[in-house]
Order: structure tokens, then C-alpha cells, then sequence
């Protein structure tokens, strides 16, 4: 017991050292709710965002690759689940504006729904599809609605009976949970942890959930792993410069001099051996222009 109780002393001394990574880069964000093992921190998220009880879910089709080794590689993209056996859900998190983000959304959605079925199969063999989109920004459009909404195709003059059970979208918009903090549910308490997982909100929070806690535990693990604060320090950066791009009104890789910073993380990205395809995601370079970094 002392030699347990020590080392709880000795991790905690350490991790006020380390910088606690946060869930909203999109690379810490897939590794933590993707990650096969983390199946109960995901299911009780999505379970919050839908208010319906999963009964099974999959992270094993989530295409998230580890780098488990010095020199292997390390690929990642969106955070798909399978819930029940076959409906789809796709969690995607935005941190910079993007001003066709409802268009970007909708797209999203048809990609995933039509890989639902095979070349000749019936159409009623499509499962119901749905994404859930975290901003942390506010959507045009919906500055006087909540912070969750939830969308669907409805009859828009007579009854509002709903098309179909397939489509379905959820959008959440981290900026209109401030103030919020003594207003009770679980979901702002998901929301508040992915806003910022050392709030006085989310420490009371993880009293009562088990799940939490448990969602701060493996942050607080994967915030001690030096490549991953590489890589997230990488993807900060490569998101400011974008951020800032976009604020100043320039089109995004019209600036030379921020081609130029970009390229320069890329071949750091490039010696680590991270694939073309996770660098282009990270930097928005394209594949041709990374590729032209290697020689």
C-alpha cells in the first residue's frame, strides 16, 4: 500500500509538470474517443448527445492507426463508430472557422451513408447515419439557438412529420456553454471536460461519473506522452496560422510566409515518418506538395 500510495505521489507531482493536453485538437480529440478501449467513454458521450440508450458499440472500423514503435507510423482521421450493430455515427471536432461548414456537414453525411450499401443492393439495406459536429466557434445562422441542436429532413407546412430516421445531424457549439456552469446535465458536463477537462466543473463532475473520470484519466496519460505533446504542439500551430489566415481576410495558402512556416513543420512531420495523408490533414498541405519536401 505505501509503495502504491508513493507512486500515485510521485505520477501526481510529475503531471503538474506536463501541460494537459486538450480534447479540443482534433488529434488528441480522435485519439481519446476513438481508440479501441475506450469503447465506455464513447458510448456514454454519444449516448448524452442522442438521449437514447446504445446497447452495442464498435470502435474496431474507427481508422485511427497508434504508432506503437520508434519509426512505425501514425495515421488518424474522423472518429467513426458503430452503434447497435450498424447504424454510423462520425464525431467530428472544428476548432477554426470555416464559413461553409454547414455544406462541409452535410457532405460528411453523404459520404458515410452511401458506403452503407453495395453496388446493386436495395436501397431499405441503408442504416441511419449520423454526425455530430462539436465547433468551437459560432455557426452563422444559429446564433440564437441552443448550444446542442439536433437536424432532420421535415414536412415544412402542414404537419412537420419527419422524411426519414436515416439523416440525422447534431451540432454542438462549445462557445454558448459559457455561462452555464451551474446549469445541471451530464451533457454540459461532456461539454465542459472537452472545453476544458481542468474546470472546477468537470472535477466536481467526475465525482458522480465513472466514465469521466475515466475520460480525464487516459487524457492525463496520453498529456505524459512526449510525441503526442509533439504532434498536438504541431497541430496548435498549424491551426493558429490557419485561424489567423482566415481573420486577416488572405485566402488560405496565399501567404508566402506562412507557406513557408507550414512547410517547415511539414518536414519535421516527414522525420518523424507520419504518413503523407495525416501531414496534409494537419497542415493542409497538399499530398503533391509534401511529397515534394522528401527529396
Amino acid at each position: 500500500m505505501f509503495i502504491s500510495h508513493a507512486k500515485n505521489n510521485e505520477r501526481n507531482i510529475r503531471m503538474t509538470k506536463i501541460k494537459m493536453l486538450s480534447p479540443k485538437i482534433d488529434l488528441v480529440f480522435q485519439r481519446l474517443f476513438g481508440e479501441v478501449g475506450n469503447e465506455k467513454i464513447t458510448k456514454r458521450f454519444i449516448e448524452k448527445v442522442l438521449d437514447e440508450k446504445i446497447d452495442q458499440l464498435d470502435l474496431s472500423k474507427n481508422p485511427i492507426l497508434r504508432r506503437e514503435k520508434r519509426g512505425g507510423k501514425l495515421g488518424i482521421l474522423d472518429v467513426l463508430v458503430e452503434v447497435n450493430g450498424k447504424e454510423k455515427v462520425n464525431i467530428e471536432m472544428q476548432v477554426v472557422k470555416k464559413q461553409d461548414i454547414k455544406e462541409r456537414i452535410l457532405y460528411y453525411w453523404s459520404r458515410l451513408y452511401i458506403k452503407g450499401i453495395k453496388e446493386g443492393e436495395e436501397y431499405q439495406k441503408l442504416d441511419r447515419t449520423i454526425i455530430i459536429l462539436i465547433t468551437d466557434f459560432l455557426i452563422n445562422g444559429l446564433e440564437e439557438l441552443e448550444y446542442h441542436t439536433e437536424w432532420k429532413i421535415i414536412e415544412e407546412k402542414g404537419r412537420k412529420i419527419i422524411l426519414t430516421d436515416k439523416l440525422e445531424i447534431h451540432i454542438i457549439e462549445l462557445e454558448k456553454i459559457k455561462g452555464k456552469e451551474k446549469e445541471e446535465g451530464e451533457l454540459l458536463d461532456w461539454l465542459f471536460f472537452i472545453d476544458n477537462p481542468e474546470s472546477e466543473r468537470v472535477k466536481v463532475a467526475m465525482k458522480e461519473n465513472e466514465e469521466l473520470k475515466e475520460a480525464n484519466e487516459k487524457l492525463s496519460q496520453m498529456s505524459e506522452e512526449e510525441e503526442l505533446q509533439r504532434f498536438a504542439e504541431w497541430r496548435e500551430k498549424a491551426i493558429r496560422d490557419e485561424a489567423s489566415s482566415r481573420a486577416s481576410g488572405l485566402q488560405e495558402g496565399k501567404e508566402q510566409g506562412k507557406i513557408e512556416k507550414t512547410k517547415e513543420i511539414a518536414k519535421k512531420m516527414l522525420k518523424e515518418k507520419l504518413e503523407i495523408s495525416l501531414i496534409g490533414k494537419l497542415t493542409g498541405l497538399s499530398e503533391e506538395e509534401i511529397r515534394k519536401l522528401e527529396d
